[in-house]
């Protein structure tokens, strides 16, 4: 006989109580447990749907904040339009504040991404200002000091006395600044299709009336309302020269290079520059003058001019860059038609970084004209830098 089968009948019902009770709880617990991972899966899944959600509705402030990033531009673009410039007058001067805003007066400044497309077009252009030192400033010239003479030195001993030496002489050349003008128009009904890039095209056409004026201006400006070209300073003989004149170069031959050896008037020319300014020197001449120049050779038959190796590489003359700049004049009696010299410390071009447009619905009816301005100036900053090459007997 068992031991559970000699247990009374009393004592076996508690054990089966508690066996069932166990075994309910136990099927409670695993329904609880499936309810809670349910529960978290479901949760689970209206996270990563409100992580969906919220970087969806995140992508409109994304593009709302470069929206924003740009409001003189917009504002600027309705101006151009429709003349309407609440949007210019309301905006704040903060962060970019030569870029916002401006009495409109004096016309308002273009907006940035314009402006830098004007820089751009102007610094690649055959224009001196692409080989010259160039400086934004915010007054109305520029001062350059330019020391000439080297500091005097001597040798010294343990013993003996010293002597003074000599003082460095120091030149100020004062560069003003004056307002270049470009006047584009352009009719109304283009600028009423939204389709139609107005500040692109702004851009193009006040790019283009600037860098030719400029152009001119550097080689050949009066310095009357303008900057002061390097060709307008005073030319002497360089065996003669002096601060405040540019030295020159002569070929021999009046209107021409000699006959006999026209290559050795460039060779002069080369050497007759300082070797401190060689290293970063180049030549500048116009188109004619180029077609010339590139036809000689040198003793043994070899070719002076060498085209650039690279697209948008410069043409080289006895291995010196060579500027082509339609504004130098042609060969021709007496013409200074080639220059060499470093320009980068010869001539300073000083510019003010705001560009300015007025609107003008008025004046040209039914067209619409748009008056953009800018300050520059230029003049000779170091006369030992650049030389001249001069088509005369001396």
């Amino acid at each position: 006989m068992t031991q559970s089968e000699n247990r009374p009948a009393g004592d076996q019902a508690p054990v089966a109580d508690v066996k069932s009770a166990l075994a309910g709880f136990l099927t409670d617990f695993k329904s609880f447990q499936g309810e809670i991972t349910s529960r978290l899966q479901q949760q689970e899944e209206r996270l990563t749907m409100l992580d969906r959600k919220s970087v969806i509705a995140g992508r409109p402030a994304l593009a709302a904040a470069t929206e924003t990033g740009a409001p003189h531009r917009k504002a600027f673009a309705g101006y151009l339009r429709s003349g309407d410039d609440d949007a210019l007058r309301g905006l704040p001067l903060e962060g970019k504040a030569m870029s916002t805003a401006v009495a409109a007066d004096g016309g308002y400044l273009v907006d940035p991404q314009t402006a830098d497309t004007v820089k751009s077009v102007l610094k690649s252009t055959a224009s001196i200002r692409s080989v010259a030192q160039v400086v934004s400033v915010e007054a109305t010239s520029y001062d350059v000091l330019v020391d000439h003479a080297d500091i005097g030195s001597g040798w010294a001993s343990e013993t003996a006395a010293l002597t003074e030496t000599a003082t460095p002489q120091i030149d100020r050349v004062t560069i003003p600044l004056h307002e270049l003008s470009a006047l584009p128009k352009i009719s109304q009904r283009l600028l009423d299709d939204s389709a139609f890039d107005i500040e692109g095209w702004l851009a193009g056409r006040i790019a283009d009336k600037f860098a030719r004026a400029e152009a001119a201006a550097f080689i050949n400006g009066d310095g009357v309302d303008k900057p002061t070209g390097f060709l307008t300073h005073a030319q002497v003989a360089d065996a003669g020269w002096s601060w405040g004149n540019i030295g020159y170069i002569a070929t021999g031959t009046d209107g021409d290079f000699d006959a006999a050896s026209p290559a050795d008037a460039i060779l002069d020319l080369v050497y007759a520059l300082g070797a401190q300014y060689r290293a970063g020197a180049g030549f500048v001449m116009n188109s004619k003058t180029a077609g010339v120049v590139r036809k000689m050779k040198d003793a043994d038959g070899r070719f002076l001019w060498s085209d650039g190796l690279a697209a948008g590489e410069p043409a080289r003359l006895l291995g010196y860059p060579v500027l082509i700049a339609e504004d130098m004049p042609d060969i021709a009696p007496g013409s200074t038609a080639i220059a060499f010299g470093d320009f980068g410390a010869g001539y300073t071009v000083a510019e003010r970084p705001d560009l300015r447009v007025l609107r003008d619905p008025f004046s040209a009816k039914p067209h619409v004209l748009f008056y953009a301005t800018k300050r520059v100036g230029g003049d000779v900053s170091d006369f030992a830098a650049i030389k001249l090459l001069k088509f005369s007997v001396a």
